[in-house]
Order: structure tokens, then sequence, then C-alpha cells
């Protein structure tokens, strides 16, 4: 009964794993900043950025847009080999970010440098 237990619980981390697994396909596209958290307050995105209209885009061969309103800033970014790791190097900085959570619509990571945010996938 106990080893049964075990396994069904295994089958379930392994499963819920692959679904929420992140791959560098899947984070092809354009990504819109919906909320922002740092040091556990929320941050107002129109009051830090003078804009709502924030976007990472994902592109192929690694290359990267961040958009700010009517500015952009291009880059390179990276998944590390376990899809855990996103690098994103723009110019001089390098931000390394842990994938908190990750579907076909919506992307959550965290920094040491930014804190935690949360994206959602739109149509370019």
């Amino acid at each position: 009964m106990m080893k049964r237990m075990f396994l069904l619980a295994f089958a379930f981390c392994l499963l819920t794993g692959t679904v929420n697994a992140q791959t560098a396909n899947e984070l092809i596209g354009k990504w819109k900043l919906v909320k922002w958290t740092k040091k556990g307050k929320e941050k107002n995105i129109l009051s830090e950025f003078k804009t709502d209209q924030v976007y990472q885009v994902f592109q192929e061969k690694n290359k990267f847009i961040s958009i700010n309103g009517d500015k952009q800033h291009k880059g390179k970014w990276k998944l590390s080999k376990d899809n855990t790791i996103l690098t994103i190097r723009s110019g001089v900085f390098v931000v390394n970010s842990k994938i908190d959570y990750f579907d076909t619509k919506k992307r959550i990571i965290t920094s040491d440098e930014l804190g935690t945010l949360e994206y959602e996938k739109v149509a370019e």
C-alpha cells in the first residue's frame, strides 16, 4: 500500500512537472508584463515604467527585444539545459531568472535583482 502511494505521488510529480516545463520553442513570442512584485510589495507598472506597454519578445536564434513604451533594447536570451533558468543579456546587463511557472498563456519568473514578474503571452 505504501509503495503504491509513493508511486502514485511520484507519477503525479512527473506529470505536473512535464505540463509546466517551459522549452525554448514555447518561449518564442511576445509577452506582456502584467504584474510585478518586489520584496513582497506589488509595484505599479505604469508608475515605474511611465507606460503599461512593457513587453519581452523572444525570437528565433536567441534574439531578444525588451519593449518599454516606444523604447526598445535588443539582446540575447538562453534557457538552462533543464529549462529552469532564463538568462537575458541586453548591453552590459545580464539577468538570471528562475522560472516559477509556465503555460501557453502565462509565465512567472523571479530574479534577485527584479523580484517576481508575471507575463501573459500576446498576439504579435
